[in-house]
């Protein structure tokens, strides 16, 4: 999935005397606060990191109580969505006026019937409904699915909300494309062992984020961004 990059990061961050007994356990456990919440220094969601604790020395901060900063370097794993990106996510919720689908297990994405409507048409059944592509009728989305969609917008107020569409080639179900489009089925025996990886990964940061006690720690550039909407009209 394009909107899943790596990225290098050196950092400071700030840890309570306390913790000074066990200072990479209290940096692994700060940083770990971070995972899954939109950080505007980073560009995207952090879903997973590896860190390096760099040197034996670290800084004090002025104040009644002396927090002391640890540099570290970073080995992020980000999602950053962007529009005309290409998202793959599962359907939860579908009808006539729009398909409601999450992105590895995680992000929201909303597909509204503007987006819809060119290439497929509803059907309502007792089970809620399917999308029936007007072209194929084999080629359906209904609830469960795996869609692959293209990014309109992305709000990052609401953690990486995602506005999609259907209406771009090599979009709709994912099983369908894989036998009918050939662009798609070439590309998933290369992205078959990137996505294991990235799914162990995110289990991973999953398992620690839950795990994460309250401590007095604070990490560099903690105060308050305003976030922002990306669409692609910005452009």
């Amino acid at each position: 999935m394009e909107a899943i990059r790596h990225a290098e990061a050196k950092l400071t961050v700030y840890v309570h005397p306390s913790n000074a007994d066990d200072v990479r356990r209290a940096v692994a456990r700060q940083l770990n606060t971070l995972l899954f919440s939109y950080e505007d220094r980073f560009d995207g969601v952090l879903l997973a990191h590896e860190f390096q604790v760099e040197g034996r020395k670290a800084k004090l901060m002025d104040g009644l109580v002396p927090y002391f900063g640890v540099p570290v370097h970073a080995s992020m794993l980000l999602f950053s969505p962007q529009p005309g990106m290409i998202l793959e996510g599962k359907v939860e919720m579908l009808g006539k006026e729009s398909i409601h689908a999450i992105v590895l297990g995680v992000f929201s994405a909303a597909i509204m019937s503007d987006d819809i409507a060119d290439r497929f048409r509803f059907k309502r059944k007792r089970d809620g409904g399917k999308f029936i592509s007007k072209s194929d009728r084999g080629h359906e989305i209904k609830r469960g699915s795996m869609i692959r969609f293209s990014v309109k917008r992305v709000d990052t107020e609401m953690n990486c909300h995602i506005t999609g569409s259907l209406v771009p080639p090599h979009t709709g179900s994912m099983l369908w494309l894989s036998v009918h489009d050939a662009k798609y089925a070439s590309e998933i025996n290369n992205s078959k062992r990137k996505s294991r990886d990235v799914d162990i990964k995110i289990e991973q940061s999953v398992h620690d984020h839950t795990t994460v006690n309250n401590e007095d720690t604070v990490t560099d550039s903690e105060r308050p961004r305003k976030s922002r909407k990306r669409n692609d009209d910005a452009n």
